[in-house]
């Protein structure tokens, strides 16, 4: 089952995507529909208003998500290839919802920042509250998967050694277009990146480090998670700011970020002259 959040003349919707369209569910964003302890059935049983697919306008699959935590250095090759050990815990850090776009919004590249670059990821959504949770436990939380690009002001992020100011710049990460429920923990995924037609990430999601139920358990322990709330898994190698010479994102650059099986967000950035 495919489910999304879309903007309407009236606000959001949460919707079930079908193969001839869009079904509302009675909710204002899927947070709110998977605050349902049922919301599995609610959503497959939904008969609500419909809505031609070609005239969706997709807003980020969870719109104001109690949390979005994001995981850093979380794919073994690319942790490898830098000469750096595997780690024994993940490296986790934070986004607003504000952040947050749609799949097919302007990626919005502030005035302030001269090195705007690319994170394709992988991104989980939490299904149930989960606390203090197992692994085993922890499955069965994942509501899905998604596709999320976790664009980074690298001259912000590198301001001091928390990477929070670099991060969650407003109107910067696309989400979506919608989330894949029932995949299943086990499942492994082709990610990729295109910048301006040429592809510069390219990776299996089985090359994570922490997997995304090890994700849930861990941070289950420090906090409870919430339905709706975000994970983002962390990113291969292929960014720009690691390359020789650096690459950034730029006035007009066409981002593309594909996860087989899941989904494809396409975003065109645009400088904020403000």
């Amino acid at each position: 089952m495919r489910l999304a959040t879309i903007r309407t003349g009236g606000g959001t919707q949460a919707v079930r995507i079908d193969d001839d369209a869009a079904v509302e569910t009675g909710h204002v964003e899927l947070v709110e529909l998977l605050a349902e302890p049922d919301w599995r059935a609610v959503a497959a049983e939904a008969a609500g208003p419909r809505h031609e697919l070609a005239d969706l306008d997709y807003a980020s699959v969870v719109v104001r998500p109690e949390k979005i935590i994001c995981v850093g250095l979380n794919y073994r090759k690319h942790i490898l290839e830098m000469g750096r050990g595997l780690p024994e815990y993940p490296t986790l850090f934070a986004k607003y919802s504000r952040a947050l776009i749609g799949a097919f919004d302007d990626i919005t590249l502030p005035a302030v920042s001269s090195e705007m670059d690319w994170e394709a990821e992988l991104g989980v959504v939490v299904g149930a509250p989960l606390r203090n949770a197992t692994v085993e436990q922890a499955r069965p939380a994942i509501a899905g998967y998604t596709v999320v690009n976790d664009i980074t002001a690298r001259d912000w992020q590198y301001r001091s050694v928390q990477w929070l100011q670099g991060k969650t710049f407003e109107a910067t990460t696309p989400v979506g277009p919608w989330l894949v429920t029932d995949v299943g923990d086990e499942a492994s995924f082709s990610l990729s990146c295109e910048v301006d037609g040429d592809q510069v990430q390219q990776a299996d999601t089985g090359d994570l480090v922490f997997g995304p139920a090890e994700l849930l358990a861990y941070i289950s322990t420090i906090i409870t998670l919430a339905p709706g709330d975000l994970i983002a898994t962390g990113t291969p190698g292929g960014v720009g700011h690691a390359r020789k010479p650096a690459r950034y994102l730029a006035d007009g650059s066409l981002v593309i970020t594909r996860i087989e099986g899941v989904g494809e967000c396409v975003n065109r950035c645009v400088l904020d002259k403000r």
